[in-house]
């Protein structure tokens, strides 16, 4: 039986897996940027955007986490009343 690790390796040498693992990181990376700048910009720590969100510090802190990991694709209404809890909108955009 092979461990995550060498599944995860074996994997990544297949076409186009790389790249799509990439991409995916990249525009979690971007996303985090910007939830992380709208809570600074709010002057807000994870414990105040919890308040405001309704929910506990550490789902805040998991959902950072989250992005910066890859582990977990938050939800647009997650994104949303993160945001909002910040002083910000959600925009979405397709290009």
């Amino acid at each position: 039986m092979k461990t995550h690790k060498q599944l995860v390796a074996k994997l990544m040498k297949r076409p186009g897996v790389k790249a799509e693992v990439v991409r995916i990181e990249r525009e979690e990376a971007v996303l985090l940027d910007a939830l992380l700048r709208a809570r600074n910009e709010a002057g807000l720590t994870q414990a105040e955007v919890a308040a405001r969100m309704g929910t506990q510090p550490p789902s805040v802190a998991r959902l950072e986490r989250s992005l910066a990991t890859g582990q977990h694709s938050p939800s647009v209404a997650t994104l949303r009343k993160y945001v909002k809890a910040c002083g910000k909108k959600l925009l979405l955009q397709v290009a």
